[in-house]
């Protein structure tokens, strides 16, 4: 229970609250969280779902991820629980996003919450990007032509569903269609739902109910892809276009400026 009594004291810090303070919260002695932070004594079952409450955090993340490196701002809030969702970056402080391949895609909606599976996937330079928590995704099918299966859009995370803009095209995780690129109409306020809608007019709009909208990513850049092969598009080489686009980019960003 060694990463359990580290992550106390440090999500206690976080909330700048004192032991005895933490202790008044959870409605327990200040000797036990000191006890807890020392690791003289684990949390009992009752105690850890005390903390996952308070801290909104799951039990899982609280037990197994050392959470010493993370901010406040590493975690997302999505529903009545927040997520650990970590900007990474390079060793100049440069942030780094994480692409999802081909391949993978089908377990993203089993992962896309398990900071293992995410720190698994490869991850990528764009300097160009504008601030926020990126992340790379492969499109599938022709229902975004012009955008062809295999291309891949690089999204900015959507934290508050407030934020949502109507007409414009979003990444969705969705609870029973998995992983969908569309056109979205916000209409949270009218029934509580997104539209979905496809710029191939042979796909019938549907709704998806903003209950069942696990992630969204707001639609920020894309590598089109159907001039490669597919030996060409590996991995390695999505890597290597898109890092080549950002070099590109920000050569083109430093001749406007000059």
């Amino acid at each position: 229970m060694k990463m359990i009594s580290k992550n106390i004291k440090h999500l206690r810090t976080l909330k700048k609250l004192s032991q005895e303070g933490l202790a008044d919260e959870l409605g327990v002695t200040r000797s036990r969280i000191g006890s807890y932070e020392e690791n003289r004594s684990a949390p009992t079952i009752e105690l850890l779902i005390k903390l996952s409450d308070y801290f909104k955090i799951p039990v899982d993340i609280l037990i197994k991820n050392d959470l010493t490196k993370s901010k406040d701002s590493s975690f997302i809030e999505i529903g009545n629980q927040r997520v650990l969702f970590p900007i990474t970056v390079d060793p100049d402080n440069e942030n780094l996003i994480e692409v999802v391949p081909v391949k993978a895609s089908a377990g993203y909606l089993a992962g896309y919450d398990d900071p293992e599976y995410i720190e698994q996937l490869e991850k990528i330079k764009l300097p160009f990007l504008p601030t926020g928590k990126h992340r790379a995704f492969p499109i599938k099918g022709d229902s975004m032509l012009p955008m062809k299966s295999g291309s891949y859009v690089v999204g900015r995370f959507v934290e508050d569903r407030k934020d949502i803009k109507s007409g414009r095209t979003y990444v969705l995780v969705t609870l029973n269609d998995g992983m969908v690129y569309k056109r979205v109409i916000n209409n949270i306020d009218l029934n509580g739902s997104l539209l979905l809608i496809s710029d191939n007019k042979m796909y019938h709009d549907y709704s998806v109910p903003i209950d069942e909208v696990l992630e969204i990513w707001e639609f920020t850049c894309s590598i089109n892809t159907q001039e490669y092969s597919e030996e060409e598009l590996k991995i390695s080489s999505i890597i290597t276009m898109f890092n080549d686009l950002g070099i590109e980019l920000k050569a083109l960003e430093k001749m406007a400026t000059s």
